[in-house]
């Protein structure tokens, strides 16, 4: 493994005169050029409101198992709610952690019954992931802290994608009509338990299938590698910072001058746990994300997209959200969405 932190950027530099923000853009494009991966400080999350956040997010995975059982993923036809250690995939095979899933907050825009989608006709299948969370009522003041959290991220997602527009030789609001109406958020609370032996899949590796990823880990926690020339970077990052990657809609977007990286994280050992709250902001689910028409000298670098031939890449966000919720929850694939698997 290549032992080697990413590379820091510093968003604070967007505000402090016009060459500075012109430094910031160089080096996220280059970041995300070379690496597809960084780590972001001066983000204005308050030291507080981030430790705040992890202690919501043990209380949860502290609460008694019936507690967590009463939101469990498989009673929400939208993938959301609480997932028990092992229960879900990545590559076929079992991921070592549980989590809570918490997605935009609103009413369902088709509905289900025991599997049956009476409206299927008359709506794109990935409509189906619009809708309501499973808030645990033993503990209400989740829904605060982490709306909360989703607002201050969103933010931050949307002062990046301007960066990153500009850089790339857009105007700056290039991106944001996709995400104006109705963008599609998921917080995951993830808890890694420690194990020992060679079986150390915490999370397989994996590219992420949309736009932006904001991470935050537990202070003082590795585990998380990133895939680079043939290795693996041990991503260490200053505490409090976040880890942020792009997914394989940016490369889309930018016919693969910006490439969506491998990426994996490893369990912690025996005796030992780990907590990431992992933010992703995507467009609508019905949106296409916007292609670049990239300047000469970046087009020349672009890679074109990298395509898996059973992993199509497709312009429209709820296709490769639908296609990877489908392959991870395969049990709650088969209780609401039988027809979309097969069985």
């Amino acid at each position: 493994m290549i032992a080697s932190a990413l590379p820091v950027l510093d968003l604070t530099r967007l505000d402090a005169g016009a060459e500075a923000a012109a430094a910031f853009r160089a080096d996220l494009l280059r970041a995300t050029h070379e690496v597809g991966f960084f780590a972001l400080v001066g983000h204005g999350i308050p030291d507080e409101v981030v430790d705040g956040a992890f202690a919501e997010a043990e209380h949860f995975f502290a609460l008694p198992e019936e507690d967590k059982l009463a939101v469990e993923m498989t009673r929400s036809p939208q993938f959301r709610g609480y997932t028990r250690t092992g229960g879900e995939l990545t590559q076929g095979r079992v991921d070592w952690r549980e989590q809570i899933d918490i997605g935009a907050e609103r009413p369902a825009v088709v509905s289900g019954a025991d599997g049956e989608w009476a409206a299927a006709g008359e709506h794109p299948a990935y409509l189906r992931l619009e809708g309501p969370n499973l808030w645990p009522a033993a503990q209400p003041s989740l829904r605060e802290v982490f709306t909360d959290w989703s607002d201050r991220c969103t933010a931050i997602g949307h002062r990046l994608l301007a960066a990153w527009a500009e850089s790339l030789g857009a105007p700056a609001d290039h991106f944001e009509a996709a995400f104006a109406d109705r963008p599609s958020t998921l917080i995951k609370l993830v808890r890694y338990p420690g194990r020992d032996g060679e079986e150390r899949q915490g999370v397989g590796a994996h590219k992420d299938p949309g736009v932006l990823t904001l991470l935050m880990v537990e202070p003082g926690k590795g585990g998380l590698e990133v895939a680079n020339e043939g290795g693996w970077i041990d991503a260490t990052v200053p505490p409090r910072a976040f880890v942020v990657n792009i997914g394989e809609l940016m490369e889309w977007a930018t016919d693969g001058y910006l490439r969506a990286t491998m990426h994996r994280v490893l369990s912690p050992s025996g005796g030992q746990t780990r907590l990431s709250i992992p933010f992703f902001l995507n467009p609508a689910l019905d949106q296409a994300r916007p292609r670049v028409a990239l300047p000469e000298a970046l087009a020349a670098e672009a890679r074109g997209v990298e395509q898996d031939p059973a992993n199509v890449i497709s312009g429209t966000f709820g296709d490769n959200l639908l296609k990877a919720r489908l392959r991870a929850h395969p049990d709650v694939a088969a209780i609401h969405h039988p027809d979309l698997v097969g069985g």
